[in-house]
């Protein structure tokens, strides 16, 4: 049997974080319950209502928090502090002033080893797969422009590209597109789309946007009120490749108004209070 196949890449058993010591003997948690199993190359996102404990997970995803109880395995080996092998962007760019495009882009090579060692002598190679990137992106003429030159959409697709650089087998995505406009927002579903086809590294995308959870998604994930578990799995069918045409058919909408149902249901039910079992 290939055990590549059949070893979940993210592998959450029964974990549950609370913020301190004092929390932890209160029980007072920001995430209980949570058991995630997501194969390697899929692609999943996280819906919920504010404050539910989405960025929480991804802390502990990345490992910059480790879990009061339970363990995570990422890429078949427990997690013990902060992921070398993930990428992530925000809603906010953060890229850095006094730094052009693709010096931006170029951050993380300058600070992740294996390529930290090497980033002198390899510099113009760097350079080159960050400028092919950006181009791939749509940011063909703009590589050597500074952040105030480039409108929201351009940062983030420059974010993404940082966030990508090093070749990761992970990419997370909190709120990323947030802050955009409603067509830069899908321009930017369809550069995720297409990177992610290309290169199917692993996707964990915390959305508000029911819609783009639908869009880009294999399988979307409701989580409920603080303290946060996941409540709802939807396997999301509709085929690849996905054209933007597919949010108007009836069937995307279906999905998205069944998902709008669990998490209005959550609103008004007690903290924490189930949508839905959760498919084992």
């Amino acid at each position: 049997m290939d055990t590549q196949n059949t070893t979940p890449f993210v592998d959450f058993q029964d974990v549950w974080l609370a913020y301190n010591e004092q929390l932890l003997r209160e029980n007072h948690f920001a995430v209980e319950a949570i058991d995630l199993k997501v194969k390697k190359g899929e692609f999943i996102a996280i819906v919920g209502p504010s404050g539910c404990g989405k960025s929480t997970f991804m802390k502990l995803t990345t490992g910059l928090k480790m879990p009061s109880m339970g363990r995570i395995r990422i890429d078949g080996q427990p997690v013990t502090g902060p992921l070398k092998i993930s990428g992530m962007a925000f809603q906010a760019p953060s890229l850095l002033p006094w730094r052009t495009t693709v010096d931006n882009v170029l951050l993380p090579l300058e600070i992740v080893e294996p390529y930290r060692s090497t980033f002198k002598s390899k510099k113009k190679e760097y350079e080159e797969r960050a400028r092919r990137l950006l181009q791939k992106v749509g940011l063909a003429g703009y590589e050597d422009k500074f952040p105030w030159q480039l409108s929201g959409g351009m940062q983030q697709r420059a974010s993404i590209c940082r966030a990508l650089i090093h070749e990761p087998k992970m990419l997370l995505l909190d709120e990323p597109f947030g802050a955009l406009d409603a067509f830069t927002r899908e321009e930017l579903w369809c550069i995720l789309r297409d990177l992610w086809t290309e290169q199917r590294f692993n996707v964990i995308l915390v959305t508000h946007d029911l819609r783009e959870s639908v869009f880009l998604a294999d399988t979307v994930y409701v989580m409920s009120k603080s303290p946060g578990r996941f409540v709802v799995k939807r396997e999301i069918e509709l085929p690849r490749p996905r054209e933007l045409e597919v949010t108007y058919t009836k069937e995307f909408s279906d999905i998205v108004h069944e998902l709008r149902g669990h998490i209005g249901a959550i609103r008004q039910g007690g903290a924490g209070a189930p949508a839905a079992p959760l498919p084992q």
